[in-house]
Order: C-alpha cells, then structure tokens, then sequence
C-alpha cells in the first residue's frame, strides 16, 4: 500500500529522532523530531474523529505556515478525511465559495483567518465545527481550540491506541481522496482538484528520481502550503526523506512576516528553497541594490565577475567546457571574495533553489547560478501533484524545465491529439500514477482535461534533442494574429520588467487583431531618477513625454538592429501601450497567490485600455489618456 500515512510512519520507523519541523515562536528556532510529530497527529486524528469527523468528508485547512499546519493535514488524513487547503490570501467571498462548493464539515483555521470567517459564518451551510489553532478569550458553541482537540485525542488514545491504529490502516487506502485543491483561476473560475494518497505518493517517488534530498538537508518554506508546489516538494518529500523543514516566524502583519524572511534565512541555513519567479525577483533586488550600497567600485567589480560567470557557466549543460576551463581560476577568486560573501546571507549553507510556478526568465537563472545558488527550474501543475520535470545539480541546462521523472510518460501533441516529434511545439500532454482523480463535482472540467488517462495540461511546449522539457506558456494565454498565428506572450511579459528599471509589470493583448498592444505599470521610483537625471522638473510636460519616450524605448530595444534582437519575434511585441494607474496586486485580483497574472480579471477590468489602442489615436502612446496616467503617478 502506498498511502500518506505510511509514508510518515515509514519517515517516523526510519528517523524518529531527527528533527522533522522547526518553528520560531520567540528568539529562536525550535525543532520537533519524528516521534514527536507522529505523537501530536495521532492526538489530532484521534480528536476529529471524538468531534465527528468521518472517514470521505472534508475539512478546511487555513493557516500560515507553521507547525499546525502539517500535523493539522496529517491527522485529517489518518482519519481517511479530505483536506481542503485554502490560501490566506483569498477574501471572505472566495473562501465562501471554496468551503461551500467543497461542503467543508469542519475547518481548521488560525487566529490570523478567524475574522474572515466570522464574516461569512452564517453562509456556510455545511459547516459544524470549527478547530482555532490559536487560544482565544472566549469561544463560540460551534469553535473548539487545537489543544483541547488534543486533549480529547490524548484521553482516547490512552485505552484504545490499537483500535486507532486498526482504524486508520483499514481505512485509509490508495484510491482514497486526501485533497481537494483548489485551481487559482488565472484564466478561469477555481475548480477542486481531488487527489489520492496513490498521487502523492507516486509523486513523491518521481521527485526522488529527480534529485536526492540528504536526511541532513532542511528547507525554510517560504511559499504557502495550500500550493502543491511546497506541499508535496517540501512536507512529503522530506517527510519521506528524513529531512526537516522550518517555517518563516509570522508577524502580527503580514509586511511584519515579509521581514522575517532574510532574517529567517541567515539563522536557520537551509540546504535548499523552493521558489517562484516573484520571489527570486525579489532575492535578486535586493542583492544588487546591497551590492550598489558598496560604491561603484565593487558594483563594477560585482557586474566583471558577473560576466565572466556567465560566459563560463554557459546554459549550465556546457559549464567549463573547451577553452571556458581557461577562465576558472579567475572565477574562483571572484567567487571567493565576492559571491560567497552573499551566500553568506543566505545562510552560507544554501546549495540550489528549487523554482517552480510561472516561467523563470532565463537571466534570473544565470544570474543565480554564477553567485553560486543556482535555481534549478522545475515543471508541473497541481493536476499532477504536481511534479513533472525539474533540472537538477547533476543534470541541467538553464532555459529549460528539466528532464522528465521517472514512472511518467510524456508527449507533445498538436490540435488533434497526435503525437510530434522532439523540437515541435504542441500542447504538454502526461500520464502516471500522480495524475489527479478529476475535478470536484465538475465531470465536463474533468471530461476535458482528463482523455484515456492522459491528462491534458493545457501547456504549450516541447522536447530538445537532449531529453530537456521547454514550456512556452498557457494556451488561454496565446496570442492569436489576425492571420491566426498563435504565441505565448509570458516570455516577454516576463523579460521586459526583467531588463528594464523603469518597467514593472506588462501585460501583452492581441486576439485576432491587426497588431500586439501592451498594459504597463511603470516602475514609479526608476522612471522619476530618469527624469531628474536629466534634469527636468517632474511636474513638466516636457517629464511626461520623455517617460513616455523612455517607455517606448524599453519596447525598441528587442527590434531589429537593437540590444535584444532577435530574442521575440517583433510582431508579438506591443506597438503601443496603454499606462496603468497601479500594478498587478493580489488585493485587486490580478495577481494570484503564486504571482501570476489574472488574465481573466486584467482583461474585464481594462476593457477600454484594449479597446483605446486600437484607435488612430491609441496608436499613438503620447496621448493624452497615457499623459494623464503618467502626470498622476509622478506626482
């Protein structure tokens, strides 16, 4: 049998006392071995099943990440219960939505949450019982804390551990459902993705195949478990592995808990993170900004060793090969002196990220891996647990998703489902033992994506000659020409922010029209030193043509003749522009929990921005829409 808890008890047989979970509550991290943990979820399980809890229902999950929220799962799935994991970041309507449409009997949720559903208690109509990990004053009829379900787990177990232990192995099998996971709806409304003990497991054995996660490695998780990114690459791959994990100390507010995070990274000196492309922007940022704060002598000497890294590494597959090995006793002086001294403030003991997510542009990677803490980009999605392909230390090459798990089939295929050959680009098509059971109460959803037991994953993408999987974008997301061309924009929507300091966020558009046009919420800070520098007064006119006249020559230099020729085909790229008012945020919708744009929600919100650009006088970004946009944010 190949179930969750017997992974975890097979984790606990093997390395009872290696520390499994770390928390900082106060001035320090404090570990929780395997035997530990194992105790605290048999009190858990024991407890919702004395509530009422039982074996097919399910229970919502919403929390920071912390200690509670792995034994919390776990002891939800030794009951042979489905978790329901939601983001915190979701509003009291879309936590309405998910609770109800999942008819959630209990709900586990931190004190952070509780005001949200206290909100929207009387609209959950299933609802029974909820379980507060964190004491409160008073408590209402229907809320139970975490340690007095514990305490009631505790005094069952005391007679009757055997009957526990009989219950849980008896019930929980491999087809049982362990989650239902929410999709985050970036080109359509969320569906529950149910997935088995069979799908993580198998998953968790495929991620083996990928890389070795030592019993000495620990990982500090800074994405939100809800996701399965760090749910299966984090808690049940190092659950397996005897590895530990450390979660960020949570602040009182959110900004609070943001910047705990480096302060995290240096004390607890993770062996490897996982990322997303919003997050290593960030890491990225703030280096170079450290690195700008030390004069512009080191910056020069920080952008040479840069260099040569990068011409040394090369896409990381051909790293020091031929007369490259001549460069590397120079680079490992630079190393020496100025790369390890920014490791250090990760810890000094951090070997790779592990990215996941959105496409990570391929600069992000080179520069990471010359520092000396590559990412090591990976493919998957949730409907495959999600794993299905990652670069690795011993195998990889920088632009690619990595080389494909083992157990799992995979093939590109064109409109009508047939196979294409290496290098075609067609839709990302996978099979195995980690593909989910189907969407909750969704059978076209589930008709669609699942066809003879191949799911279908709506990813554009293709295979080298080399055996590295390249993925080019979302389908919903393509560009279609008036010629009926088809391109994915994330490339360039994703590189342009990238090279540029006076552009943050761009969202390509063209749906069978003449031409691309673009929304672009420009980089406030960088576009004002730009201004000033060449000395005009922000409240100009002559300040608000010359952003707009930088704007647009942020676009030119991928055209012919220029900086970045040849990187995108020019047609896809925007002949004119409409200027946000504000960017992409989560707390307007257009920006997930994983921080990808919310196509759905830009395109119903700026219907007259795409409209506008297709005029004569949108044709022109110096109008006066943009000109209006541009003197309010400068001001």
């Amino acid at each position: 049998m190949r179930t969750i808890p017997e992974l975890f008890e097979e984790g606990v047989k093997k390395f009872g006392n290696n520390p499994f979970l770390w928390e900082k509550k106060t001035d320090a991290f404090v570990s929780s071995s395997y035997a530990q943990v194992k105790d605290e979820v048999y009190q858990i399980a024991a407890g919702l099943a004395i509530i009422g809890l039982n074996k097919g229902e399910r229970i919502a999950l919403i929390s920071e990440a912390r200690n509670y929220w792995v034994t919390g799962e776990l002891g939800i799935l030794y009951q042979a219960a489905i978790n329901v994991p939601l983001s915190i970041k979701l509003e009291a309507a879309d936590l309405e939505f998910r609770i109800n449409h999942s008819q959630c009997k209990m709900v586990m949720v931190s004190a952070s949450q509780l005001k949200k559903l206290k909100e929207i208690k009387h609209k959950l109509v299933s609802v029974e019982k909820y379980i507060l990990f964190d004491e409160q004053g008073t408590y209402d009829a229907d809320e139970i804390s975490i340690h007095e379900l514990m305490k009631l787990g505790r005094n069952y177990l005391k007679d009757h551990l055997d009957d526990f232990g009989y219950r849980w192995r008896n019930n929980v099998k491999e087809n049982t459902d362990a989650n239902i996971c929410y999709t985050s709806g970036t080109t359509a409304d969320p569906k529950g993705i149910i997935l088995t003990h069979l799908n993580y497991v198998a998953n968790v054995e495929q991620a083996e195949s990928l890389m070795t996660i030592p019993p000495h490695y620990r990982t500090l998780i800074l994405l939100a478990l809800d996701h399965s990114f760090a749910h299966t690459a984090g808690i049940f791959t190092f659950m397996k592995m005897g590895a530990s994990l450390g979660f960020v100390q949570v602040g009182k507010t959110a900004n609070e808990t943001l910047k705990n995070i480096p302060i995290n990274i240096k004390e607890f000196k993770p062996h490897l993170m996982m990322s997303v492309p919003a997050v290593a922007k960030n890491f990225k940022k703030n280096i170079e900004k450290g690195i700008r704060d030390k004069g512009p002598k080191v910056e020069k000497l920080f952008n040479k060793a840069l260099k040569l890294a990068y011409e040394y590494n090369g896409t990381g597959w051909d790293k020091g090969k031929g007369m490259k090995i001549l460069k590397k006793p120079v680079l490992w002086l630079y190393d020496k002196i100025l790369f390890s001294k920014i490791r250090e403030g990760f810890g000094g003991n951090l070997e790779f990220f592990i990215g996941g997510g959105a496409l990570l542009d391929i600069e992000i990677q080179r520069f990471f891996y010359a520092i000396g803490m590559p990412m090591f980009q990976g493919y998957g999605l949730s409907e495959a647990a999600p794993v299905i392909s990652s670069n690795a230390k011993h195998k990889h090459k920088m632009g690619s998703s990595g080389f494909l798990a083992q157990n799992l089939e995979l093939k590109i295929c064109d409109d009508d489902g047939v196979e294409l050959p290496n290098e075609a680009h067609g839709e990302i098509v996978v099979k195995g033992e980690n593909i989910m059971k189907g969407y909750w109460q969704n059978e076209s959803a589930t008709a669609e994506a699942l066809k003879n037991g191949w799911l279908h994953t709506g990813d554009m993408g293709y295979m080298d000659k080399d055996g590295f999987l390249y993925v080019l974008g979302r389908f919903k997301s393509l560009l279609i020409g008036h010629d009926g061309e088809k391109y994915s924009p994330e490339g360039i929507e994703e590189t342009l922010p990238e090279h540029s300091s006076i552009i943050e966020q761009c969202l390509l558009h063209n749906n069978q029209d003449a031409y691309t046009v673009g929304l672009i919420f420009p980089n406030t800070e960088g576009i004002k030193r730009e201004i000033k520098n060449k000395g005009l007064d922000l409240k100009s006119e002559q300040a608000i043509t010359m952003c707009i006249q930088l704007l647009q020559e942020e676009i030119n230099k991928y055209k012919k003749g220029m900086q970045y020729e040849g990187l995108f085909p020019e047609r896809w790229l925007p002949s004119t522009f409409a200027i946000l008012p504000e960017g992409f945020t989560e707390q307007n919708g257009m920006l997930n929990s994983m921080f990808k744009t919310v196509r759905k929600n830009i395109d119903a919100r700026y219907p007259e921005k795409f409209e506008m650009l297709y005029t004569s006088e949108g044709k022109n970004p110096d109008n006066p829409i943009n000109r209006a946009v541009m003197e309010k944010l400068l001001s």
